[in-house]
């Protein structure tokens, strides 16, 4: 471990060798200066970790002699050390931005707690939060060795992503390496799991079935409109939950979190399924069946997702709603502040439906675009961009907004997405789909055992193209490729977030409900 550098100046440094020594038993490094002038030439020779310095000197003061160091170096943390509580002094010390301040006299113990926090702090969080980790690893084994239901796959992925956020701060590149195959892992069983219970979900007479994507408004947004309450009901397309949780802290002054959950998306995780779904309060066959005029197969040219403010009017009508609803799909910056300026006449609905569409413009802009591929690397850089955007965006304004109104937020997404790494090879003929995570075609060739199959569209209540139509889905970090030109097409692909197949990432998401704290 690299040795901690310390730079102390005083006019009197000779008396506090017992501090020098007490630090450099504790394995410091301690540099010392009697005047501003050695401490400034100091500065300009080595790189130290921290500094302490004298606020009263003779010749060059100690704000002197700050004001310097910070022209040399401005990062380095300077703690200044004053017998003088005069109020000017501080305001200005704290103005030339000193890290923290001690009154003399000092003793050795406060300055060791001054080092730890402002020097140690990252090193002893990574020793302990790796420590945590370990301790936990074995048991979030356990956990995914015997998840047998939906809601104990959820808390083992919000422990996964509550690990991968605390881990990701560290510098410790191994035990970031051995969290992600333990999702691997939790991948893999998870799986297993959708293959052996998905199917059965549709059955009649289930009780293991999650939230699925055609409940999720009946079930959960609904019942809030009924209780004469307006609410703005936000869905951020392709929103994953661990990109959710990194966006918490920034709302936690307005909101107080008065429900989170996470539900599960259908298959294939995919806008023109799992969203259309969520608006209709339908499954994907059901919606053909009944309102073939605003469904669009796989196979035809049009948009398919032009149709939400009609499949959410249906359902409300359906299900005998009365309550005023408006719908608006912000896709620019444009949009985004034209509703922050005129929120007033939203205010008038008793339901307002939002939908962003930037995370999902996001994950296609990084498989496309090398410089967003760059800036979006991992999992880490990813959330790390969406959060810089949620930060600065329109939507964090109206957020604000409707906290200082007293309304009710709803927020949501319609699927994940999966940063895919291993490329199958699957053969099929010209009206074979062409996503990336599913495929949906007839008499489809492929080797890999960890795809999931359904030969029988209509058992887990998705459509037909043809007679003979079959659905596939990869799972885990795999991502399906033609034999024509694989290679370029799998080093195309590989490393990009994709979303339409089986993973915790796509199919657990998030469900919230935010009460304004006034």
């Amino acid at each position: 471990m690299r040795t901690i550098s310390i730079l102390w100046t005083d006019d009197e440094v000779d008396l506090l060798k017992p501090h020098i020594l007490f630090l450099e038993n504790k394995g410091y490094e301690v540099q010392t200066a009697s005047n501003g002038h050695d401490a400034i030439e100091w500065v300009k020779q080595k790189q130290f970790d921290l500094i302490f310095l004298d606020e009263s000197m003779p010749g060059l003061s100690g704000l002197e002699t700050l004001a310097e160091i910070k022209s040399v170096n401005s990062a380095i943390p300077v703690i200044m050390i004053t017998k003088n509580e005069a109020e000017d002094i501080m305001d200005a010390a704290i103005g030339s931005k000193i890290s923290d301040y001690l009154l003399k006299p000092v003793n050795p113990k406060q300055i060791l707690l001054t080092i730890k926090k402002h020097i140690d702090t990252s090193r002893l969080v990574t020793r302990e939060t790796t420590t945590a980790y370990q301790s936990e690893f074995s048991k979030l084994g356990m956990l995914i060795n015997e998840a047998r239901s939906f809601d104990q796959w959820a808390e083992i992925y919000k422990k996964l992503v509550y690990w991968e956020i605390e881990l990701e701060q560290l510098d410790d590149e191994s035990i970031k390496e051995v969290l992600f195959m333990q999702k691997n892992e939790a991948n893999q069983g998870f799986a297993k799991y959708i293959k052996s219970n998905y199917t059965g979900w549709f059955n009649d007479k289930a009780t293991n079935a999650p939230l699925l994507s055609p409940n999720l408004l009946r079930k959960k947004l609904f019942p809030l409109t009924e209780k004469n309450e307006k609410v703005f009901f936000i869905l951020i397309d392709n929103l994953r939950y661990d990109q959710w949780r990194a966006m918490v802290p920034n709302l936690t002054e307005y909101f107080l979190i008065s429900e989170e959950d996470i539900y599960c998306s259908i298959l294939p995780t995919a806008t023109a399924y799992a969203r259309n779904a969520q608006f209709a309060g339908l499954m994907p066959l059901e919606i053909k069946k009944f309102y073939p005029d605003l469904w669009v197969d796989d196979n035809e040219e049009g948009g398919k997702n032009l149709n939400e403010e009609q499949f959410m009017a249906r359902q409300l009508q359906r299900l005998g709603i009365n309550s005023s609803f408006h719908y608006q799909k912000i896709s620019d910056s444009k949009t985004g502040k034209k509703i922050t300026e005129e929120l007033k006449q939203y205010l008038h609905y008793d339901l307002n439906v939002l939908v962003y569409n930037f995370v999902d413009m996001l994950s296609h802009a990084r498989t496309e675009m090398q410089m967003i591929k760059e800036l979006a690397s991992n999992e880490s850089a990813y959330r790390s961009i969406t959060l810089s955007w949620f930060r600065h965006s329109y939507l964090y304004d109206l957020l604000r907004m409707l906290a200082e109104q007293n309304i009710k937020v709803v927020i949501t997404t319609d699927h994940g997405t999966m940063r895919v790494q291993n490329p199958v090879k699957v053969m099929g003929d010209r009206e074979t789909s062409v996503n990336l995570r599913y495929k949906i075609g007839k008499n489809l060739n492929y080797k890999s055992k960890d795809i999931f199959e359904v030969k029988d569209p209509e058992a887990i209540h998705l459509p037909k193209i043809n007679v003979s139509s079959t659905y596939i889905f990869t799972t885990n970090t795999d991502f399906m490729a033609y034999p024509n030109n694989f290679n370029y097409y799998a080093n195309y692909y590989k490393n990009t977030f994709q979303h339409g197949g089986i993973s915790l990432e796509e199919m657990l998401i998030p469900y919230i409900v935010l009460s304004p704290k006034n």
